[in-house]
């Protein structure tokens, strides 16, 4: 039996060296899980949409959206609209620096009449009964130059007339 020398230590290496190393691997580790956490609880965006509501003597309305996007994200938007009374032409007024540098895919129900005055884009859907509620469903996606994020708000009107007013804000990410 012969006894094993030691091992050389190559040149630049020195004790404690290895000790120094452990870090250096846990910590992308560390920051990686810490990256993944955030995901996961929403606070990188992806988190269901809030629902905001407003309700006066008029008519009852409620939007729900996300608060926080990341570019490029595809996201939805539902608007819900019941009057309290009878109404001859309801219509749901989005503010355009809402949408401004948003892509709209796409909207449902169609409206009968779309039109776009004193900065809304005005969807009217005609006549509605009290009690009856309108939901309204929007498709987008965030597009690249929109940075930090867009705000208005999103109005239900009778005609001319405004019944309810939500205001919304969404925060962007690139």
């Amino acid at each position: 039996m012969t006894a094993s020398r030691p091992a050389q230590v190559p040149d630049g290496i020195m004790d404690g060296h290895e000790r120094d190393s452990r870090w250096a691997r846990l910590l992308p580790l560390a920051l990686l899980s810490a990256l993944l956490g955030m995901g996961l609880a929403g606070a990188l965006g992806g988190a269901p949409g809030t629902l905001r509501q407003a309700r006066t003597e008029a008519a009852s309305l409620g939007v729900r959206t996300p608060d926080l996007l990341r570019s490029g994200m595809v996201f939805e938007t539902i608007i819900d609209v019941t009057p309290h009374r009878p109404v001859d032409d309801l219509a749901i007024g989005i503010p355009e620096r809402l949408w401004r540098e948003m892509t709209v895919n796409t909207m449902i129900p169609a409206a009968d009449r779309e039109d776009y005055r004193a900065g809304l884009h005005r969807f009217s859907f005609g006549p509605a009964d009290a009690g009856e509620t309108l939901r309204f469903k929007i498709d987008g996606q965030i597009n690249p130059p929109l940075f930090a994020g867009a705000s208005g708000e999103i109005v239900a009107f009778d005609g001319e007339r405004k019944l309810a007013g939500v205001p919304v804000a969404v925060r962007i990410l690139p």
